[in-house]
């Protein structure tokens, strides 16, 4: 398995306070080492580049993050503050996506690892073509789709987030697109106040929310009986995950109560869905997670679980 990372994500720096901070990432990358896996395979994130960047974002949010002249820590929305170090992170945290994409889909890879994850921040999925929001400024798992499409010639793709938020910015982006579809559990209300079930894009969109309080088993049905089987219809040749671990009950900004082993089930559920669909081919990138603790427990039970099988 690949891990993509960068030490220039850990330079993001939204300040004192803030839940999305450069601790989550030092959780990760703690919590995976000490998995002790010989087949844990770490690479550097590249640098996206801005034709790469332009494939699910408008010019102007690009020249906002990368271009505009301005003082430290800048705000961009109430929760989105940039640092110095912020714009060269969401550049390493999207071309991880890319880099990863390209390594599962390369039809003659210099490794036999067909998923990847990809342990970088800020993370993406709140990201519009338009719009930085939510601790977000690219999204990452929107370019790397787009990029799957125009570098790879894949037709069908399948976008999965378990994030407790649900991922406004790419069903945004691909609402009106049939060859991606996009499937979310999340909990509502909450943040940002959408994914509802009868959102459904041009039948390329499949949501269940959750409602505060719901556990392990309500997260396994919404994926067994609803998400699962949408996403064995669809056929995917690729599989990206907006994997976000803030649905554990030790989270502080919402209020589900997901526990390592649901990390663990939905992995192996993924996982296997690949290998029936598209020769393996799964993609996971961070989003949200923000107790210390759970986040990096969780991230550790989600990838040992692609480890075993």
């Amino acid at each position: 398995m690949l891990i993509y990372s960068h030490p220039a994500c850990l330079q993001h720096d939204p300040g004192p306070g803030h839940a999305e901070s450069p601790n989550r990432l030092h959780a990760v990358i703690d919590a995976l080492h000490a998995l002790h896996s010989k087949r844990l395979e770490w690479r550097d994130a590249p640098r996206l580049t801005r034709e790469d960047l332009a494939l699910a974002h408008s010019p102007a949010l690009i020249e906002a993050v990368l271009d505009q002249a301005r003082r430290f820590p800048h705000r961009l929305d109430a929760d989105t503050v940039m640092s110095e170090g912020s714009a060269e992170a969401a550049l390493r945290a999207a071309g991880a996506v890319v880099a990863a994409v390209d390594a599962v889909c390369d039809e003659h890879p210099d490794t036999t690892a067909r998923q990847a994850f990809c342990a970088v921040r800020p993370p993406g999925h709140h990201a519009t073509t338009r719009a930085a929001m939510g601790f977000c400024l690219f999204n990452a798992v929107a370019i790397g789709a787009r990029h799957a499409i125009r570098q790879h010639g894949m037709k069908r793709i399948a976008i999965v987030d378990f994030d407790v938020h649900h991922g406004n910015g790419t069903q945004d982006i691909f609402e009106h697109d049939p060859g991606v579809m996009y499937l979310s559990s999340h909990q509502l209300p909450l943040y940002p106040d959408s994914g509802r079930a009868e959102e459904r894009g041009v039948g390329n969109v499949r949501n269940a929310p959750l409602p505060a309080g719901a556990d392990g088993e309500a997260f396994r049905r919404a994926w067994r009986d609803t998400l699962l089987p949408e996403l064995d219809r669809f056929q995917p040749q690729l599989i990206l995950v907006s994997a976000g671990f803030d649905a554990h009950w030790l989270d502080p900004l919402a209020g589900l109560l997901l526990k390592e082993a649901d990390y663990a089930w939905i992995a192996r559920e993924l996982l296997a869905a690949a290998g029936r669909h598209c020769g393996g081919r799964l993609v996971s990138t961070l989003e949200g997670g923000y107790s210390l603790s759970a986040l990096g427990s969780s991230v550790a039970a989600y990838v040992e679980a692609q480890l075993c099988g």
